[in-house]
């Protein structure tokens, strides 16, 4: 009898979640990518809640991935690529703590790679500013609407699509094609 596979959980704020969630659909051993919302103090959070800045709440992908395939190492340097660390209160034109930089852990391990993690780019210098991205625990996580989830799939040709989606996706495949499906 085989044993079913085991995944683990990894929840990131990087911005807008039809970015983080385009990039981390792709690579190999993610199983699901669901936008939605957590750290705030509003129960069940709408996507105009959040997005108006009033519920404490956080922009996330929640990713369930195969550890077997694809490391929790892995995962945080992709997410260090496809947004801006440095960025304070928002992403590019997303501005608002809804749109920071930020880790929920779901474990001490992941904490502390985490915190590994930035204190080796801090100390090689890897940005020219300092990294804001906030790491604190996995509170209540609530999916995002529907007609958010693999937004960029469904909109590929839309404008916000193709000038901020699109270069990140061109990004990571020049930066990290062994992690990618290719299907």
């Amino acid at each position: 009898m085989t044993s079913p596979p085991k995944f683990e959980t990894a929840v990131f704020g990087g911005g807008c979640f039809w970015c983080t969630e385009a990039a981390f659909a792709v690579l190999k051993g993610v199983l699901s990518v669901i936008p939605g919302y957590t750290g705030g103090t509003k129960v069940k959070p709408t996507y105009e809640e959040v997005s108006g800045g009033n519920t404490g709440h956080t922009e996330v992908i929640q990713v369930q991935f195969d550890p077997s395939i694809i490391t929790y190492d892995d995962l945080l340097t992709v997410f260090f690529t496809v947004h801006d660390p440095t960025q304070r209160g928002g992403q590019g034109n997303d501005i608002g703590t809804q749109y920071k930089s930020a880790i929920f852990y779901t474990s001490a391990t992941q904490k502390e790679t985490a915190e590994r993690l930035i204190g080796e780019l801090t100390e090689t210098k890897a940005y020219e500013k300092p990294i804001v991205t906030e790491i604190n625990p996995l509170g209540v996580f609530y999916p995002a609407e529907q007609d958010h989830r693999e937004y960029y799939k469904r909109n590929t040709d839309a404008p916000y699509c193709q000038i901020v989606i699109a270069p990140k996706l061109k990004r990571l495949q020049d930066r990290f094609f062994a992690l990618l499906r290719h299907e």
